[in-house]
């Protein structure tokens, strides 16, 4: 394992890691082998007494507590003040506001990032609350209204992990690649150039983007009944795949499914099923497996990837946007854990369990972006990391936790080196800088064109209503009967 890495910067004030799960272990050693900053004055707050014993070992202050809605402030802010320096805050945790708090960082003068607009306990699950309210488009939405309330400031990285957040960055380098092979004379536009990009992606034809993803890493035991496995988060996954489906719309599509919602405020980049985004099915494709199932989970940059690519015309009316949605075949463990809780009426196991790197035999996680649509076809662009390859980069993370883990750090280095940004999120980052510093750590990272689209070898034993004219509709990609 490489020992001398490089220092991107210097983090002069406290460092305060919110939460120490899946994503904060495997986060804490990158910030000790890229940054210059005082171990003293690292605080590591998490609910899971646990956890103690992992910042003990890295010489960090722990705090064995939650972060919530009555406590957040009185918390956190002395950790961010005291002694000087400007303070680094790193929210990996779930059921803690990534609003509020990055409102009160802003407000001392903090860096923050996250992976995840996260509400306060309590939203996924609240029953009194409509579909539209439970939506990743209404977080999203919050925070998009606080950001043009207040435009300036210390820079807040929102949304920053593998997906949402380093995806993002492939879909830029795959838009370049594709412009040059097709035969486009561009330049590419500057990284704060939105309208450029959008005008560059709509040049070259795409008419869609999946986040297509296959997690092939297999345990070295049985699931037993009763317990949900994953190779992440599993309040994350659960949360998430029980909020409705989304997607963002393209200015393509000429059908909607009869259950899809569009909303009536906000960007109206994006519409949503109302139905549960872990069981919600549809075709995509990936390099090592070729065609597939992927579930619809909802994601922010399902939504952020089609308001950023949206070209408007002189009177703000749209002319182009790209439909853009996730397509997630976790680990096979988690498929059935998410059959057995589907099957007992949507209610998890009593039991949940991340397969950590010890729990892995083998596998990768193949996560990349699938651009459509265009003149090639189809072109898949992304990183295809295996656990064998992650044991020697980093310790305490599997492959899927090491694509999230390392673009936090890029995106620290972004906020580090851009420190008066504002609220941003990863596609209105630098994506060169940012894979620059992502690269090392995420092993094969390739681009495959396929002839492969929704209709390529579709089965005519029992009818079903396609559009064979454009085989890029929605309506294709759905699996519905």
């Amino acid at each position: 394992m490489q020992t001398d890495y490089p220092i991107y910067a210097e983090i002069t004030g406290p460092i305060v890691m919110i939460g120490l799960g899946s994503i904060g272990r495997g986060t804490l050693p990158l910030i000790e082998r890229h940054f210059r900053f005082d171990k003293s004055r690292m605080v590591i707050i998490d609910p899971n007494e646990d956890a103690a014993s992992l910042a003990t070992a890295h010489g960090v202050r722990f705090i064995h507590a939650g972060v919530t809605k009555d406590n957040y402030e009185e918390l956190l802010e002395p950790l961010l003040t005291e002694g000087g320096g400007q303070a680094f805050c790193v929210n990996l945790s779930v059921d803690t506001s990534s609003l509020d708090i990055m409102k009160l960082c802003r407000s001392v003068g903090a860096l923050y990032i996250d992976t995840v607009v996260e509400p306060w306990l309590g939203f996924y699950f609240d029953t009194e609350a409509g579909n539209a309210a439970r939506t990743n488009y209404a977080l999203r939405e919050t925070v998009r209204k606080e950001k043009r309330k207040n435009p300036s400031g210390t820079t807040a990285v929102s949304c920053c992990g593998a997906n949402p957040g380093m995806v993002s960055w492939f879909v830029k380098q795959a838009l370049v690649d594709l412009a040059r092979e097709t035969g486009r004379d561009f330049i590419e536009p500057a990284a704060d150039d939105r309208q450029g990009w959008a005008a560059l992606m709509k040049d070259v034809g795409v008419k869609g983007i999946h986040i297509a993803e296959r997690d092939t890493q297999q345990s070295k035991f049985f699931r037993p009944t009763g317990v949900f496995w994953n190779t992440w988060s599993v309040e994350g996954f659960i949360s998430e795949g029980m909020q409705p489906a989304e997607l963002g719309w393209g200015t393509h599509e000429e059908w909607m499914p009869k259950n899809g919602k569009t909303h009536k405020k906000g960007c109206k980049a994006a519409i949503y099923l109302e139905q549960p985004g872990a069981n919600t099915r549809v075709r995509s494709w990936c390099p090592t497996p070729g065609a597939q199932y992927g579930f619809l989970v909802t994601h922010n940059e399902s939504i952020s990837i089609a308001d950023y690519f949206t070209v408007r015309n002189d009177k703000d009316k749209v002319v182009y946007r790209p439909t853009c949605h996730y397509a997630y075949h976790p680990a096979d463990v988690a498929v059935l854990s998410l059959d057995e809780m589907f099957g007992n009426g949507g209610n998890p196991q009593p039991e949940l369990k991340v397969l950590e790197e010890p729990d892995l035999l083998t596998g990768i996680d193949e996560l990349g972006v699938l651009l459509y649509g265009h003149e090639k076809n189809a072109y898949w662009y992304g990183s295809r990391l295996s656990i064998e390859e992650t044991r020697n980069l980093v310790p305490y993370q599997n492959a899927t936790a090491l694509q999230v883990t390392s673009a936090v750090l890029a995106g620290m280095v972004w906020a580090l080196e851009n420190p008066e940004a504002g609220i941003v999120e990863a596609d209105e980052m630098d994506y060169r800088r940012c894979l620059e510093v992502q690269m090392p750590y995420l092993g094969p990272v390739e681009g495959h064109y396929t002839d492969w689209t929704p209709l390529t070898d579709r089965q005519t034993l029992f009818a079903e209503k396609r559009d064979e004219k454009d085989p890029w509709q929605f309506r294709n990609i759905l699996v519905q009967f």
